[in-house]
């Protein structure tokens, strides 16, 4: 691909995930993502437009806040830049089709899952309700083999977690369930069991890392969306050729 695309890609990465990053502090808060403009959380100023140019602002100000001069948490330029490699990895490797850009959509859907759910023990419906549109449009605007796969995926994923909410009496949430799906609804059939069986391994481990470091005790509350998010994109771009190592071995 052409690197001026390349670049271009990794620019409106850096734009979406700063928009991530007000969906990431707004949402749970069940505030407007659009008013009142963005401004400083600690004193409430209006960001300049320098402000607002994602990763070049944040060095410019030496991540604090031109008029309080409170720090700015890092996170608001990591998401940035990891949303904008993202783009950029997915457009090189697939090009400009209909399959990368539900491949980028999905990655910053993962992206603000993984923060609010850290930070709330929450999965917003409304995030979720625009994953389900957005998968079940860009899977039929694929093919239609593509969309069949991507609803089987949605009822894996869904259904899976919803049989292990049930027989565990609430042991899975309904935010997670709902996560499983979308990400199903993207992926297709196979690679949701992949991502269920890593997500499974990821939580386990960090589970049993914070257990042995005391950071959590046993009645402790731990997000599996997190985990969930990082299965999928392990998925995302390194699923096939897992899927054929496994069963290349065990054939």
């Amino acid at each position: 691909m052409d690197i001026g695309i390349l670049l271009v890609l990794f620019i409106l990465g850096t734009v979406i995930g700063s928009f991530l990053n007000v969906v990431i502090c707004r949402l749970p808060q069940n505030l407007s993502l659009v008013s009142p403009p963005s401004h400083c959380p600690q004193c409430k100023e209006r960001l300049l437009w320098l402000d607002l140019i994602p990763l070049f602002s944040y060095v410019t100000i030496s991540g604090q806040c031109r008029y309080c001069r409170k720090p700015i948490p890092i996170r608001y330029f990591w998401v940035e830049l990891v949303n904008g490699i993202a783009y950029l990895t997915i457009g090189y490797q697939m090009s400009l089709t209909v399959s990368a850009i539900a491949y980028m959509v999905l990655f910053s859907i993962l992206l603000v899952v993984i923060f609010i759910d850290l930070d709330t023990m929450l999965i917003p419906d409304e995030l979720m309700l625009f994953g389900f549109v957005a998968g079940i449009l860009l899977t039929a605007g694929q093919s239609w083999t593509t969309f069949v796969n991507g609803i089987m995926g949605l009822l894996t994923g869904g259904g899976i977690l919803l049989a292990i909410a049930i027989l565990s009496k609430g042991g899975m949430g309904g935010g997670d369930i709902k996560l499983a799906g979308v990400i199903g609804l993207f992926l297709g059939k196979t690679q949701i069991l992949l991502v269920l069986f890593l997500s499974f391994l990821i939580g386990a481990s960090v589970g049993i890392y914070l257990l042995i470091t005391k950071r959590k005790t046993m009645k402790d509350m731990i997000p599996f969306g997190p985990s969930l998010a990082v299965a999928g994109y392990i998925a995302m771009f390194w699923g096939p050729p897992l899927i054929s190592w496994y069963l290349r071995i065990y054939s």
